[in-house]
């Protein structure tokens, strides 16, 4: 418009200055003339500025990333990889396109430059890629920086601001190095193990106060710390929950608007903060190397965070919902809980499942293992193995397919095993904490699908093949639980899931088998032989507890004892500790307990009375509290709070190898002497410092009675001189003389006819 109108001036001036030039009687001066008496008028008398008016030219290129390692190919392969690195970048954001760019295209982007050497016949190895913003060049570099292209290929991703920075850095200068920070020694986080009482903690919320506390499995708990350093400060040391690291290394302290703390050493100080806010709850790795935090926020794209413990860099962030995993129907994706991540057990994975598939991600480049999914189809739960990177997952029928049960190794992608179902409408897995079985409870259907049953599938993962066992169950299971360390398994069942009174089996997953008697005479080394019974791979029924009002199994960490609980509400509270060994049962009762926990221990076990932070009146804040108990069922202490909110003890890592603890039980003698000596001692401290002060009045008066004994003595001079000579304290003087005095202190009268 501007040159059209820029043309008109420039026809009507050109016209009138011609007219001035011809005769009026010129033919075509008389044309001129009415060609301009037409123009007049219908230009304004504004001024007009002609030139075009362009955007502001953006020169700072942060929205351009160089990518560099790239493959080098010849001009017959370049359209192959022109695309693959096209789908690649564009999966990360879209690229930049400019309006009238009539070179552009789809397949070749003017924002996408893959450069080729006409002399060599070969791409140079880089590409350049300008996004739409900042924040996608900027992800760009996190995402493709390291990315495995192929076998031979890492790529290389550098915001193309920083490429100017190092051209304009002098090579031929001299270099100076860069000072050291001055070293600053950081709290020893195990520091609390070397207790010369080898006493436990845990950690308690309830008001507005977070205390740690030191228990011993035999008198009342001792404060360690509770945030007094803070209270000075004038801030609270926690406001919402609180959380252990798996080695009981770190603690930490959530705050919803700022973040999560993390604290450790002999005094709790400060060790890292990670932002995140509106933090809801927080997962550690099993070695402790990474923290994730978690939101649930459904309309945050970064939800789920992961961070590096040691270094405090956020290494990712995850929706809270894998992509296409919600259903089209709002009221039905309301009523889904999100999957949640599992680690495995060295920290080099982690994983989450999706629409059927497990997503794997590998640690530290939290990047997907092997650029792909792991592909389940109708996949409905898994679980990393504790001792081993396996992965046991189960789906129903899905395509034509019977139901399954698989484990999968990681990274190797191999099936270890697969165990087919039939009519299957849920199970349940859980894996023993050694990893050596995994118990799958499957309740089934009839064909009908009016009547359903239960049966347990025992893998034995560490056997050649992993063979698989099924015991059937002729009730209705409601739980199962694994002997920690061990080979014998719990149920809960009843013929009616709703039943009050229940039945409590025990299983082990070997038989015990005597050796036959041989006839005549044996050697001494057959007879030793004979003695040792054999195992046999074989599910054995132990024992049955009929008739019991529980719920819930929880087995001690060291084994041997379970506690039979019954929680919540509606139950009664009753809590029974039952010796596996021993067959003895001692019953106690906490009216309207919810938890059972016990200590890494397993010499203590507390059961709690809590509320929920935030949730608003508690109807139950009368029974508020913990109490603890032996793990023989001795009630050794119990606090009572208004509001309580949490209770948790502080785990503790084993150092002792299972033969190693098998060596000390077989001279538990020995160190039975040796800790019945410790506790002696013990208790005489604890006597003398409950004793302090009565010894210190004792020993006041004893000074007092020492310092009037000298003065009297002092005195004894002058005191005989005035009574003439006469000393009172010469026992000469004196005269003693025996008198028996009788006094009739009672008397009683009786009539004998």
């Amino acid at each position: 418009l501007c040159l059209i109108i820029y043309t008109t001036i420039y026809t009507t001036f050109h016209a009138t200055h011609t007219l001035s030039t011809m005769s009026a009687d010129d033919p075509a001066a008389s044309a001129l003339e009415e060609e301009a008496a037409q123009l007049d008028g219908y230009f304004s008398d504004a001024p007009l500025d002609p030139r075009p008016k362009y955007p502001p030219l953006d020169t700072s290129f942060n929205r351009c990333v160089v990518i560099s390692n790239l493959p080098k190919v010849p001009d017959s392969k370049l359209d192959k990889l022109r695309k693959v690195v096209l789908k690649l970048v564009t999966r990360i954001g879209p690229l930049a396109s400019y309006d009238g760019d009539d070179a552009a295209t789809d397949d070749e982007p003017t924002s996408f430059l893959l450069p080729f050497d006409q002399a060599s016949n070969s791409t140079v190895g880089c590409a350049f890629v300008e996004y739409e913003s900042a924040g996608d060049a900027k992800k760009a570099t996190e995402v493709l920086e390291g990315y495995k292209f192929d076998k031979n290929h890492l790529l290389k991703a550098t915001l193309y601001t920083r490429t100017e920075e190092l051209r304009e850095i002098d090579e031929d200068g001299d270099f100076q190095q860069p000072s050291p920070e001055p070293y600053k020694e950081k709290p020893n986080t195990m520091e609390w193990m070397e207790d010369s009482c080898q006493r436990d903690e845990f950690a308690i919320r309830y008001g507005n106060e977070t205390a740690v506390l030191w228990n011993d499995g035999k008198s009342d708990p001792a404060v360690d710390y509770d945030g007094a350093r803070e209270k000075k400060a004038g801030i609270n040391w926690c406001d919402y929950y609180v959380q252990w690291s798996p080695k009981g290394s770190y603690f930490a302290t959530l705050v919803p608007s700022k973040g999560v703390i993390l604290w450790g050493g002999k005094n709790f100080e400060k060790l890292a903060r990670f932002p995140a806010r509106g933090v809801d709850f927080v997962v550690f790795s099993p070695q402790e190397n990474y923290l994730m935090t978690n939101n649930n926020d459904r309309n945050d794209p970064e939800a789920i965070k992961v961070f590096s413990i040691q270094t405090g860099e956020l290494l990712r962030a995850f929706p809270l919902y894998p992509r296409d995993f919600l259903p089209d129907d709002p009221s039905e994706a309301q009523q889904i809980p999100p999957p949640p991540f599992q680690w495995s057990y060295d920290d080099n994975y982690l994983a989450r499942m999706g629409t059927d598939l497990i997503s794997v991600f590998e640690t530290p480049s939290m990047k997907l293992l092997d650029k792909r999914s792991l592909a389940c189809d109708g996949i409905r739960e898994f679980q990393f193995s504790p001792k081993a990177n396996i992965i046991a997952y189960w789906a129903p029928e899905h395509k034509n397919q019977p139901a399954h049960v698989d484990l999968i190794e990681i990274p190797s992608r191999k099936k270890l095993r697969q165990k087919n179902l039939f009519y299957v409408t849920k199970c349940s897995m859980v894996w023993q904490e050694d990893g050596d079985y995994l118990g799958v409870k499957v309740t089934r259907h009839t064909k009908s699908k009016k009547t359903l049953y239960n049966n347990l599938e025992l893998f034995r993962v560490n056997q050649p093949g992993i063979p698989v066992e099924m015991l059937d169950v002729k009730d209705a299971v409601m739980a199962f639980a694994w002997e920690p360390q061990g080979s014998r398994f719990a149920i809960l069942h009843a013929e009616n899931p709703t039943s009050t009174k229940v039945n409590v089996t025990f299983y082990d997953m070997w038989k015990q088998v005597e050796p036959d008697k041989k006839k005549g005479k044996n050697t001494s080394a057959d007879s030793n032989n004979n003695k040792q019974s054999q195992l046999l791979a074989e599910v054995t029924k132990v024992q049955t507890l009929e008739n019991k009002q529980c719920n819930c199994l929880f087995w001690s960490p060291a084994g041997r004892t379970i506690l039979l609980a019954a929680l919540g509400d509606s139950a009664s509270g009753t809590l029974e500790f039952y010796d596996v060994d021993s067959r003895s049962l001692t019953v106690k009762e906490h009216y309207r307990a919810n938890q059972v926990l016990w200590d890494p221990s397993g010499r203590t076990v507390a059961t709690t009375v809590s509320q929920p932070i935030g949730g608003g009146h508690f109807k139950f804040a009368m029974d508020n509290g913990y109490i603890l108990w032996t793990f023989q069922g001795k009630q050794i202490h119990q606090a009572s709070f208004e509001t309580f909110y949490q209770f948790q003890w502080r785990p503790r890592e084993k150092l002792s190898s299972k033969a190693e603890i098998d060596e000390i039980a077989k001279n538990i003698k020995k160190y039975e002497r040796q800790f019945t000596k410790f506790d002696e001692a013990k208790r005489r401290r604890q006597r003398l410092e409950e004793t302090k002060g009565k010894r210190k009045l004792r020993s006041e008066f004893r000074a007092t009675m020492a310092r009037l004994r000298e003065w009297r003595a002092r005195q004894k001079v002058e005191r005989m001189e005035l009574l003439g000579g006469y000393d009172s304290e010469d026992e000469d003087n004196f005269v003693e003389r025996e008198v028996v005095v009788e006094t009739i202190l009672s008397s009683k009268e009786e009539l004998v006819y």
